[in-house]
């Protein structure tokens, strides 16, 4: 009798793949957010100023950043769920960084009040990494839109942000931590 028992190879992530991911953060995530921006704020000339913050800000802007960041892994296959969720952190990281980088050198934000943009970007991306890990993307991708959406309306709103938005963050960082916990490395993506 034949053993009909397959031998599946579970695949990891390699370090050339990790930085690939990263990249797709920095380069595929930031110039498409980029690019729906520029066309949001045409759309909005002639609105009152926080309006057009409003808008582009707290509304366009979730659903956009967490499209774009979660959209390279939606093409992964032969990945464990817990490598597409290690993915996603590293999709949303670069993301984070770039965004960091560009509040504080090209829009002269201070420092403190984009540290936890490091953290937030890749622990949203990361909800949705579980939502694709586990066929269900778009559920998880609205609870990073509604914690997206929140802390951007925090930003905007509050005239001390950090308080709120550090509170934003940390709920979102312990959700993807929780996930992140439901995850399997040995249950591959097909």
């Amino acid at each position: 009798m034949e053993d009909t028992k397959k031998t599946i190879k579970i695949h990891k992530p390699d370090l050339d793949e990790k930085v690939f991911f990263f990249g797709m953060g920095v380069t595929i995530s930031v110039p498409l957010t980029l690019f729906v921006y520029q066309y949001t704020d045409l759309l909005l000339i002639g609105f009152d100023s926080f309006l057009i913050a409003f808008f582009s800000r707290v509304i366009f802007a979730p659903f956009v950043e967490e499209f774009t960041k979660s959209y390279p892994l939606f093409y992964r296959h032969g990945e464990t769920e817990r490598a597409i969720f290690d993915l996603s952190l590293i999709v949303g990281l670069g993301f984070g960084i770039v965004e960091f980088l560009t509040y504080i050198y090209v829009l002269n934000v201070p420092l403190i009040f984009r540290i936890p943009g490091i953290l937030f970007h890749p622990a949203s991306t990361a909800i949705i990494g579980y939502g694709i890990a586990k066929k269900r993307p778009l559920p998880c991708y609205l609870i990073a839109v509604m914690l997206h959406l929140a802390n951007n309306y925090i930003s905007l709103t509050d005239p001390n942000p950090l308080i709120g938005s550090t509170l934003v963050v940390s709920i979102t960082v312990f959700i993807a931590w929780w996930l992140r916990n439901k995850t399997k490395d040995n249950v591959l993506i097909t």
